[in-house]
């Protein structure tokens, strides 16, 4: 009785196994049949624009100016009988206002990652690192409203900007949703070097600072650097601050004090309004589809210098 027992407790335990493995592999299975359905879709609408559009158009188009010279002009106006759908502007206000907040929530939260994995006491990282990851659960919208708000009026009254909705405004906005992103990432990566190398570094006599900068820091760089590279995804990907808070006007500018308009912000805000199958719907979905190629080579990029650097550490 006690074998059979074993043997019916065994094959119980194979079948619970198995079941666990099968419902794994189709939730991943259908996570990839979700993000390919999604592609499709976006390339099967956006490959229309086309052949409504010029392919030329998308970068810019001829138009008079005052003085009734024709000039190339990037410009993205979609209403009207011959509307402009130049997605330069988009593409320029997309990065104006992910790198700015990529840089601030590099410097935040590599620094808050550090701390985090080599200085807070337990007790501190108890509190903090929750904190931290509370951070990441506040909805947009309300980051985005207090951006409007308050830290746009802030921003024009120091720097004394012409325009009080900038991309500035919304790098700040945004920062505050990927350092979370950044900090546990790299709070994760700086963790799983190991002791080893900590100790060894100490025996040849180094300080606490000198073993974090030379010698952890550089043996986890290849998780911190994913985590950039995420961050930055996320900025790209970012609608309701953006939205909100730089003003949405599709110009060509370099100046991070100057309104501008995303590719997000873009789709957000007119593919409600305009008619299914025409022009400017076709070319939302064509802005749609660029911003979901580079977000997608962000992430792959990532991922892969995560998986590099696992195998580097033997994870």
């Amino acid at each position: 009785m006690l074998v059979e027992s074993r043997k019916t407790n065994v094959r119980r335990q194979r079948i619970q196994e198995f079941i666990i493995e099968e419902l794994l592999f189709v939730g991943g299975l259908a996570a990839i049949v979700f993000i390919a359905l999604i592609f499709i879709f976006l390339f099967k609408e956006g490959i229309k624009a086309f052949f409504l559009i010029k392919p030329l158009e998308f970068i810019g188009t001829h138009i008079l100016d005052f003085d009734d010279n024709r000039v190339f002009a990037c410009m993205w106006q979609p209403v009207g009988e011959s509307g402009k759908y130049s997605i330069i502007p988009l593409i320029i206000g997309s990065f104006l206002v992910a790198l700015p907040a990529t840089l601030i929530s590099t410097i935040l939260g590599v620094g808050c990652g550090i701390y985090l994995a080599e200085i807070a006491t337990a007790k501190i990282r108890e509190g903090v690192k929750p904190a931290i990851e509370l951070l990441a659960g506040i909805p947009t919208v309300v980051i985005g409203f207090l951006c409007l708000t308050i830290l746009a009026t802030y921003v024009q009254n120091s720097f004394h900007t012409t325009f009080r909705l900038n991309a500035f405004v919304g790098a700040i906005g945004v920062s505050m949703v990927i350092i979370p992103v950044i900090a546990s990432i790299t709070d994760d990566a700086l963790r799983a070097v190991p002791g080893e190398l900590r100790e060894a570094s100490y025996g040849l006599g180094a300080t606490k600072w000198e073993t974090i900068w030379k010698v952890v820091v550089p043996a986890g760089i290849s998780g911190v650097t994913a985590s950039i590279i995420l961050g930055m995804g996320r900025a790209l990907g970012e609608t309701m601050i953006v939205v909100m808070a730089t003003g949405n006007a599709a110009l060509v500018t370099g100046n991070v004090f100057s309104s501008v308009r995303t590719m997000t912000a873009t789709i957000a805000a007119e593919l409600g309004a305009v008619p299914q199958g025409g022009s400017q719907y076709c070319a939302l979905f064509l802005v749609g589809s660029i911003l979901f190629f580079i977000t997608f080579v962000l992430n792959l990029v990532a991922e892969m210098i995560i998986s590099r650097m696992r195998k580097k550490l033997r994870l």
